[in-house]
């Protein structure tokens, strides 16, 4: 009953209609945006969907999208700072770095993949860059342990394995149900 509650299209038509009037948790909001989107691409994982879900609600706040794991006293910006950390990171900071490079490879590139396009112009990571980044760190987490004590191999195994069509799934949201105004902070159109 409650998963064709959560389903129905009247529901996200409503959030979006109404979202300004509405009392949800940003978390729920996302979840339903993330199902939505996710589930028109032809992915009817729910856990999948609370993942993105969360990524979207967790990443909606600009201050979390540096590296949750501090190597050397430091947060990490870049991908490529990233990447180099993990040379001195330890096994639960290699896990945290990785699924967050995924975590942040997706985000950029689904969220903000025309914005990624007009930068890869100047020379920065292109949308084939993130992808394949995005792909592998989410192969190399789905069998760590700490993704088996979690309980997310399935998840990180999902996003690696069809992670090109979440992000066309998260292009849409973007296209479609996001806006971006001059300050460049997301907002969403309602």
């Amino acid at each position: 009953m409650l998963d064709s509650i959560l389903d129905h299209p009247r529901l996200v038509e409503t959030i979006l209609c109404n979202g300004g009037h509405l009392r949800i948790s940003s978390q729920f909001y996302f979840y339903i945006l993330a199902r939505y989107v996710l589930q028109q691409a032809g992915i009817g994982d729910r856990k999948l969907s609370d993942y993105i879900g969360s990524l979207l609600e967790t990443f909606s706040r600009a201050n979390q999208l540096q590296s949750p794991a501090k190597i050397d006293h430091h947060a990490h910006e870049y991908v490529s700072d990233m990447l180099i950390a993990l040379k001195r990171a330890t096994p639960e900071q290699t896990f945290l770095l990785r699924a967050h490079v995924g975590n942040y490879s997706l985000f950029i590139s689904g969220i903000f993949h025309e914005n990624t396009q007009r930068r890869s112009l100047r020379g920065a990571p292109d949308i084939g860059f993130y992808e394949q980044i995005g792909r592998t760190n989410y192969q190399l987490v789905a069998s760590h342990e700490t993704a088996r004590r979690c309980e997310l191999t399935d998840v990180f195994s999902g996003l690696a394995n069809r992670f090109h069509d979440v992000r066309l799934a998260l292009n849409d949201l973007s296209d479609r149900l996001l806006h971006l105004d001059e300050d460049a902070r997301p907002s969403l159109v309602l």
